[in-house]
């Protein structure tokens, strides 16, 4: 089976009291992520422009060649270094959706 284009959306809701430097360290940590995994095509990363309070507070949506190098992107060392240092201790939820890019 041939394989397609993958994307791979993931939101995140900061804990109440987190600091705006933590807040940042995990920005920056994420952004940096394709320097170390090449895999990556394309990478967007964001905080809500605040228009509704209920919604998530920052957005990574990231674009693979196929579902094999996103898996391979999910498991890279770096990938699960940023998440124990830098997001899991400040995050109170997470979503997230992958999917194939049909016109691709």
């Amino acid at each position: 089976m041939e394989e397609r284009m993958f994307r791979h959306c993931v939101m995140l809701r900061f804990k109440n009291g987190i600091t705006e430097d933590d807040k940042i360290r995990a920005y920056e940590g994420i952004r940096a992520l394709p320097d170390h995994i090449e895999e990556v095509l394309s990478y967007s990363v964001g905080f809500n422009a605040g228009s509704r309070s209920d919604n998530y507070d920052l957005v990574v949506v990231g674009d693979f060649a196929s579902e094999t190098d996103y898996e391979t992107y999910a498991g890279h060392a770096k990938h699960q270094e940023v998440i124990a240092d830098l997001i899991a201790p400040i995050i109170d939820s997470r979503t997230a959706v992958q999917y194939v890019l049909e016109d691709q």
